[in-house]
């Protein structure tokens, strides 16, 4: 029988009222939450953690390291072997319920979010509901990790194929998206039979700890899912060098994720990784105008850029470049309202710090110097927290311009002409990363055509909405190892075994 979590009675987050989170108050208590409790470690030692909208201090966690790190790969330990032979029906149930507690505090949940890392509070809700629909589908895939019967190699033999969860899963995720990253990754560990050690992003702690909260209360099991918080080094690093850690999944940016997979070599740990992007943008000369601009708004702004499948680098054909550069500063101007999260009339919030802001300018700047022209925005907002105006580039240089050379994780649109298929196809190639893109056409078997070529593992086409737990998630090249979500999503979490029986 399940002991009840211990800290329900004295819980770190009082969920009963969203406004809460818009006010400026403080969250309670630091901690962190291992063995189905909230935490402290006996340093003290605390991590800041800031609204990038007003630049307040909105609360605390602990800055934890090896020790604690250790203590929480410890108790995914002990809980491994428990949860691992619970029967399938039943972590979905509870995976489950920890969705159905995830609705019904929506509006506090997407709150939390908004205020730790700066997007419009109907972003925050909704990426809240859409980390829900990942705990929904693999309550689903727990009942389905299915085996093999194969023919034998000889009479009187049988070979089966069975699938089993790898053990205790580390888990590092991004400000970006504090929650669904969260669920994403937990979700199907948890349904595989796996337990998991997660390290929060230091900038978004409170997403994940409320997350650990409602598990909790959910059913999931004491040391089933751990939720530690501190630099990312030391956590990172005992993860690393841990023999239980059997898989590493990390969500970041490239530099990060190249440097985990050549720690992960010293223990030969299997690892997931969804890294940088740099997502080219195709409008060829017969796409529907309004749909493009549409698109590339909805794809560009939201989180203020920050997302890893953004549009990055805009190819419009040369015989529709001037009127789509019309309609897109029209547009932005129109639609695109810089604001405060719980700004009821903003349309796009913040960036996560002020280095972010700073390598805003430092694109712009570099580009403007190497021939570029700003269209719309090129500054940062003055006052109070992390703005930048939404910015439009042409006379772009895709070859020398950092903008197109780099994830630029921020609302700048450069846009970069070109006068054939075939050129923007080699454009769109040029570049190490390959995680999304986007084409706009009316033609079909140009769309056949294009899509056959584009170096990305995922591709939109006349459509922006890419992300759904029921489609595989991931990139090629350098954007990563794995894929999230969708019937493949678990399998980065099971190993395969073979058995051969003779009936003899």
């Amino acid at each position: 029988m399940r002991r009840a979590p211990r800290f329900l009675c004295k819980a770190v987050f009082d969920l009963s009222n969203a406004a809460r989170f818009a006010t400026g108050v403080v969250l309670d208590r630091p901690a962190a939450f291992i063995n189905g409790e909230f935490v402290t470690p006996a340093t003290g030692a605390t991590i800041t953690v800031e609204d990038p909208c007003t630049q307040t201090i909105i609360g605390e966690v602990p800055n934890m390291g090896r020790k604690e790190t250790l203590q929480a790969i410890d108790a995914a330990k002990s809980a491994f072997e428990g949860w691992k032979k619970m029967m399938p029906r039943e972590r979905a149930m509870i995976l489950y319920s920890w969705a159905q507690l995830m609705q019904q505090h929506r509006k506090s949940l997407g709150a939390i979010i908004s205020r730790e890392c700066g997007k419009v509070l109907a972003e925050g809700v909704g990426e809240s509901q859409y980390a829900e629909r990942y705990l929904e589908w693999y309550a689903g895939e727990a009942e389905r990790v299915y085996g093999d019967i194969i023919a034998g190699p000889r009479a009187g033999v049988t070979t089966t194929v069975v699938r089993r969860p790898l053990g205790v899963v580390g888990v590092i995720t991004p400000w970006n998206f504090p929650s669904s990253m969260v669920t994403r990754s937990v979700g199907g560990a948890l349904a595989a039979g796996c337990t998991v050690v997660l390290k929060a992003s230091e900038y978004t702690p409170f997403s994940a700890l409320v997350l650990a909260q409602l598990a909790a209360a959910a059913g999931v099991p004491e040391g089933v899912f751990n939720v530690i918080t501190g630099d990312a080094e030391p956590i990172g690093d005992t993860l690393l060098d841990s023999l239980e850690v059997r898989k590493l999944a990390f969500t970041g940016s490239t530099r990060t994720g190249k440097h985990l997979y050549a720690r992960s070599a010293a223990t030969v740990k299997k690892l997931g990784l969804e890294l940088g992007g740099n997502a080219p943008f195709i409008v060829f000369d017969d796409a529907d105008l309004n749909r493009a601009v549409s698109g590339l708004i909805a794809c560009k702004f939201r989180n203020a850029g920050q997302t890893c499948i953004s549009s990055n680098r805009v190819f419009v054909h040369e015989s529709m470049h001037d009127a789509f550069v019309a309609r897109l500063v029209g547009e932005i101007i129109a639609a695109v309202h810089v604001g405060n999260s719980f700004d009821v009339n903003a349309t796009m919030g913040s960036l996560i710090n002020g280095a972010a802001v700073d390598k805003m300018e430092a694109l712009v700047h570099d580009a403007v110097a190497k021939g570029a022209k700003v269209e719309l925005g090129g500054k940062r907002i003055s006052g109070p927290g992390y703005f930048f105006e939404p910015t439009v580039l042409t006379c772009v240089k895709h070859e020398t311009m950092n903008c197109c050379q780099q994830e630029v994780f921020g609302p700048i649109v450069p846009i970069i002409k070109f006068s054939s298929e075939s050129e923007a196809v080699q454009l769109a190639n040029a570049t190490r990363s390959g995680l999304a893109a986007y084409i706009y056409t009316q033609d079909y078997r140009k769309q056949s055509r294009v899509a056959e070529q584009l170096e990305v593992g995922m591709l939109g086409v006349n459509d922006v909405g890419l992300s759904s737990p029921s489609a595989p998630f991931g990139g090629v090249k350098e954007s990563g190892l794995g894929r999230d979500g969708s019937k493949y999503g678990i399998d980065a979490f099971v190993d395969i075994k073979y058995v051969l029986e003779s009936r003899v």
